[in-house]
């Protein structure tokens, strides 16, 4: 019998009794969108777990992102990494901002703030910062930043779900943060997203973005759209959300087996830890450098003939996607476009065994051929 694949993620999910039953008032109601109650009791669950002021909902990642950009009416230039996934720039390009991209930092993947202040020009007016496989980006000194050069900040905290710097949710720094509720993420709504923030003002405005600009049954103040998460979505969130922190102390348990495997081996990196931060251990990325005798390219090659499908995330680097690479140059964020060449994400789930993640190294570091 053929052992079932290996994928470099797997879903949370309740069980179909908990979700059954979560969702058996949605049939007695038959509201099933428009913000109805499931929507409403997710929303302030939400707000209490990532201790944030205010979060809207959307039905993904990108719609969310996109109108978080369009709430703050931003004109011209948006600094912000090449290393992200092409959510981050495109809902830049498609609110008409022309992103200006900044290297990273070697040990977190995030932006390197140490570069930010020499790409302001006169048309600066954002900084588009990533926290990356649930590392923090350098929080006060893109915020010293910002303030100096008056620029507003929205994070991409696509992986950040439940992450706290100094004990402050992650989503309480910028004006903004963008969390995705993917399948693939920590936390999920199936699919889904949030943004979060503490000015009052901005959650008449991402209400009207997300619903057509619509305010009541004859009156249409905006040009909006429909990112509106349903009731389906809010009630697999609201599952999710009760076995969360079991989930995270499950996926922290198989990054220490990969670290205690892979941390002395010559040739291979990780993540650096860092410090007052409390984790969520999104991904598992590892650094395969050329003393290692085998390219990154290879190691996936070998888990994938064993059944064990890893990823190359970021790759290919953003300015060499077909759509930007005759607008922009690769080789100007050499840290980045190194690290996207090298870096393999490991299979990271709650459910992934630690004799699995035995496995996992044993081939990388050639017990296993």
């Amino acid at each position: 019998m053929e052992r079932q694949k290996i994928l470099v993620t797997q879903s949370s999910m309740p069980t179909l009794d908990e979700y059954v039953e979560e969702i058996k008032s949605i049939f007695e109601t038959k509201h099933l969108t428009n913000m109805g109650p499931k929507h409403e009791e997710l929303q302030q669950q939400l707000e209490n777990y990532l201790k944030v002021k205010h979060i809207t909902l959307f039905t993904n990642g990108h719609l969310a992102l996109y109108s978080a950009l369009k709430t703050l009416d931003l004109k011209g230039e948006v600094i912000t990494t090449p290393y992200t996934f092409a959510s981050t720039t495109h809902a830049i390009v498609q609110n008409g901002l022309s992103p200006v991209f900044c290297d990273i930092e070697k040990d977190t993947f995030t932006i390197d703030a140490s570069k930010i202040e020499e790409l302001i020009t006169d048309k600066t007016c954002a900084i588009v910062p990533v926290h990356v496989y649930g590392n923090v980006c350098n929080v006060e000194e893109i915020e010293k930043i910002a303030k100096e050069h008056n620029l507003k900040v929205i994070y991409d905290a696509a992986h950040v779900f439940g992450v706290q710097y100094k004990g402050i949710g992650i989503g309480n720094f910028g004006d903004m943060s963008m969390f995705s509720f993917h399948a693939t993420k920590v936390f999920n709504t199936i699919e889904g997203g949030g943004v979060t923030y503490n000015c009052d003002d901005y959650t008449r405005k991402l209400n009207l973005h997300k619903n057509f600009g619509i305010t009541g049954p004859e009156t249409t103040e905006a040009v909006g759209m429909n990112a509106k998460m349903n009731e389906f979505q809010a009630a697999m969130g609201l599952c999710n959300l009760r076995h969360v922190d079991s989930e995270i102390e499950k996926r922290k348990k198989v990054a220490m087996e990969y670290r205690k495997r892979l941390q002395d081996i010559k040739g291979i990196k990780l993540s650096a830890i860092q410090k007052d931060v409390k984790p969520n251990y999104a991904y598992f990325p590892v650094i395969f450098e050329d003393e290692f005798g085998k390219s990154r390219d290879e190691v996936m090659e070998q888990l994938a003939k064993n059944g064990i499908f890893s990823r190359k995330y970021f790759y290919p680097l953003i300015t060499d996607f077909e759509c930007y690479n005759k607008q922009y140059d690769s080789s100007k964020t050499p840290i980045a476009k190194y690290m996207s060449d090298r870096v393999l994400t490991l299979p990271m789930y709650a459910d992934l065994s630690l004799e699995m993640v035995n496995e996992i190294c044993d081939i990388i570091i050639g017990g296993k051929k």
